[in-house]
């Protein structure tokens, strides 16, 4: 397993770190359909035996379940083994399967005395504003996270889904320590703007969904998303939704026969990818179970060469014309 530190002066991570917003269950808006909680337990403690020493999770999973979920595996855990913890804030659940958007500075607050308790922990490793979102109320949620650290409560602050220009308005108030943004092959959107601001100010980056949502391990058939459940956000998701969908599978195909090639699977191809440059500390691998985690946090330790990631350059075009044909 390979180690980077997050950003300037944060905390040295692996660069696999175990998700756990699927373990939240489906019972609420984005959820990833029905969980069972002893194998989310398992799932995070066998993370931990495989390396991995830090677990990102936030308030708005199930509703506090993947908090809850991540407390009772740490108690599994020797205290010398324990990983750190990162979380989330500004998403809260306001009832009839809706979700609030709120950063000011009393739910803030609350928030985190929330995660706290849950967790069971005295202090929050890192601490994050989970969308920007109102934008208007990102300085004063941002004010917030610092005071928190002052107080102890929280080690360090990041953001999450943020742009370069809101992440502008924030190191104006205090250094960001992380951004957390999606990345994958099929979501690359972070290259022009996000990374390269990301790796002039130190700010280290942590990426979700590198696999897609699935998408990229080569276990999605044209069957297997037609029977996606209703709980399954996925199951509304354009990505997974024809023509898009067959455009998707046709190039999870190509990735197939590169990662053959290595003699690896293209779920360890498509996380490897995403931390070929080191502006990218760690990414988010999700799991529901030990053998998922398994069979991916082996890619903490894979690298690929100029002449593999040329080929799956040429796959990501072909894919991208193909995409812009069908949306004329």
């Amino acid at each position: 397993m390979q180690f980077r530190t997050l950003g300037k002066d944060g905390p040295r991570l692996s660069v696999i770190g175990l998700g756990t917003w699927a373990i939240g269950g489906g019972d609420w808006k984005f959820g990833w359909g029905d969980q069972d909680d002893e194998a989310s337990v398992q799932a995070i403690v066998r993370a931990v035996e495989l390396g991995i020493n830090w677990i990102d999770t936030a308030a708005i999973y199930g509703e506090g379940r993947s908090e809850r979920m991540v407390a009772k595996a740490i108690e599994a855990i020797p205290k010398a083994d324990r990983p750190l913890i990162a979380t989330k804030c500004g998403r809260i659940a306001i009832g009839g399967g809706e979700i609030g958007k709120c950063l000011r500075r009393q739910s803030i607050l609350a928030e985190c005395e929330a995660s706290l308790k849950r967790l069971n922990v005295e202090c929050i490793d890192l601490y994050q504003m989970h969308w920007p979102e109102p934008d208007e109320e990102i300085e004063e949620g941002w004010q917030t996270l610092v005071d928190l650290q002052k107080q102890g409560k929280v080690r360090h602050i990041g953001v999450s889904n943020h742009s370069q220009t809101q992440m502008k308005r924030l190191q104006s108030i205090h250094p960001i320590t992380s951004q957390q943004p999606p990345y994958s092959l099929i979501a690359r959107d972070i290259e022009s703007e996000i990374l390269p601001y990301c790796r002039q100010n130190e700010i280290g980056v942590i990426v979700y969904s590198p696999m897609g949502k699935g998408l990229l391990t080569g276990s999605f058939t044209a069957e297997r998303v037609a029977s996606l459940a209703a709980k399954d956000h996925r199951s509304r998701d354009p990505r997974f939704q024809p023509p898009e969908l067959e455009i998707n599978l046709a190039f999870v195909e190509s990735l197939q026969e590169i990662a053959t090639g290595l003699g690896w699977t293209v779920a360890e191809l498509a996380i490897a990818w995403t931390l070929r440059d080191s502006v990218v500390t760690a990414a988010i691998v999700g799991a529901r179970s030990p053998e998922q985690i398994e069979k991916t946090v082996t890619a903490g330790d894979k690298f690929l060469d100029a002449a593999n990631l040329e080929k799956i350059r040429v796959a990501v075009d072909l894919r991208g014309q193909q995409l812009a044909t069908f949306r004329k």
